[in-house]
């Protein structure tokens, strides 16, 4: 017999809300979970932090160099006028300070602090792609989890027709037509199983990369339209003004251009100051000890280096040119990326809205059909083909629930406010600034803040 409508519209309906347990996972939570542990991102940071310590090396130029020498030996002397050994020995220090360097030490802090700002927004935009790919794999996983559902059910119904035309061959209402057809359909609903459990698989195998942690039951997600700007002007104009990957070409081409001026600076004089004290002991030729000490002003004037640096000038320079091409390209990726994005987001909004009226009209035809069938108009194969339509619609719903809401977070980071402070991610923000305060000023030490 074939089942009853409300039976069959039964199973339709509850895949739908089979992924969604009462207790499950946020995508929050998730995302909180993917800026704490992904190790891209944490390896980034620690990137940062190696940056921050460009700044304490280009401020060692300021300060002074502390120096200890000590030697010792012996010799023998046979000669004419007389032989004998002496024994000498002599130890000291030197203290040289830097008075002038041609000015490159205060421009290589420049370039030093802008590199720290440009790692930073460098940081800025892989917090963001990671946040991203993490709302990417969440409602990957939750896609393939409800087509499983609707596979599944689909395999329930098709298996229902089966027993239903075999019953009516046995008596003698039906076909062995009718029983094949559905025999051929019930196990490509098999293949069609094995296929969205492959594709489950995979989607949990890339969400334990971002995440770090195996997909439980995870809860169906909005998009984030409360942050996507009303227009698509205002949306550019955001992200020329706050999307990290054009703000860190910025500053790199700052570096590039405080670097011109440090290799520049090898051609002025440089003054330094160099105090040592010295105590010497010898043992021979009636010398006993002695102290020295001495404070020296140096002026060196470079005249000619064979011309190596004027071409790490002419280098410089060049690299400067390609800095500032850089930006440009930044700002044409980053406008490329949100051009692409926002038309993604309206085209998955509009497709949710014609895929539910696809859902709802396939249904309306499969109960259509069933009638149909029931009175001799329709055949098993026009309600497989029915039902068919059904599952490829809610099929349909499924993926353009998930581009819509891949798509407002994918505004969201095109213009550069994708971060966990905008999201209200449960999850302590990193700072990159306290690292950089606690190792700016520091005059020795091997530990890192962290202990390492």
């Amino acid at each position: 017999m074939l089942p009853s409508r409300p039976l069959a519209v039964a199973i339709l309906l509850t895949a739908l809300f089979v992924s969604t347990p009462v207790e499950s996972e946020t995508l929050t939570e998730a995302m909180a979970a993917a800026y704490a542990n992904n190790p891209s991102l944490n390896a980034a940071r620690a990137g940062v932090r190696a940056t921050d310590e460009g700044v304490p090396q280009a401020l060692s130029g300021f300060r002074p160099t502390i120096s200890a020498f000590a030697s010792a030996g012996t010799s023998s002397t046979d000669s004419t006028a007389g032989s004998g050994n002496r024994r000498s020995a002599s130890a000291g220090i030197t203290v040289t300070q830097p008075v002038f360097s041609g000015f490159r030490t205060v421009n290589g802090v420049k370039a030093a602090e802008a590199a720290v700002r440009a790692a930073r927004e460098s940081l800025r935009n892989t917090e963001q792609n990671t946040l991203l790919d993490a709302v990417t794999v969440y409602m990957n996983v939750v896609r393939e989890r409800s087509i499983l559902n609707l596979r599944e059910a689909n395999y329930r119904y098709v298996k229902a027709q089966v027993t239903a035309a075999s019953d009516r061959l046995a008596a003698g209402d039906g076909t062995r037509t009718d029983v094949a057809q559905a025999e051929a359909r019930l196990a490509a609903a098999r293949s069609e199983i094995a296929l969205a459990r492959a594709n489950l698989e995979a989607a949990a195998g890339t969400y334990r990369q971002v995440i770090g942690r195996e997909p439980g039951k995870l809860a169906k997600a909005k998009g984030l339209d409360s942050l996507v700007p009303r227009s698509f002007e205002q949306a550019l104009a955001a992200s020329r003004s706050d999307h990290p990957a054009i703000r860190a070409s910025q500053y790199n081409a700052d570096v590039a251009g405080f670097n011109v001026s440090v290799v520049e600076g090898e051609l002025l004089p440089t003054v330094t100051i160099e105090a040592s004290a010295q105590r010497d002991w010898e043992r021979g030729f009636g010398a006993e000890t002695g102290n020295s000490a001495q404070i020296v002003g140096r002026l060196n004037i470079p005249i000619y280096e064979g011309g190596q640096v004027y071409s790490r000038v002419r280098e410089a320079k060049e690299v400067l040119g390609q800095r500032r091409i850089e930006v440009d390209v930044a700002r044409d990726q980053v406008q490329a990326a949100l051009y692409a994005a926002w038309g993604g987001l309206e085209a998955a909004r509009a497709q949710v809205k014609a895929a539910r009226s696809q859902v709802e009209a396939s249904r309306l035809a499969l109960e259509g059909v069933e009638e149909e069938q029931r009175v001799g108009q329709r055949t098993t194969l026009d309600v497989l083909n029915a039902q068919n339509e059904v599952v490829n619609a809610q099929i349909a719903l499924v993926q353009a629930e998930r581009d819509s809401v891949v798509a407002s977070y994918s505004v969201i980071a095109s213009i550069g406010r994708l971060s966990s402070d905008a999201l209200g991610l449960k999850v302590p923000a990193y700072k990159a600034e306290v690292h950089y305060a606690q190792v700016r000023d520091k005059w020795f030490g091997l530990r890192t803040p962290a202990g390492e």
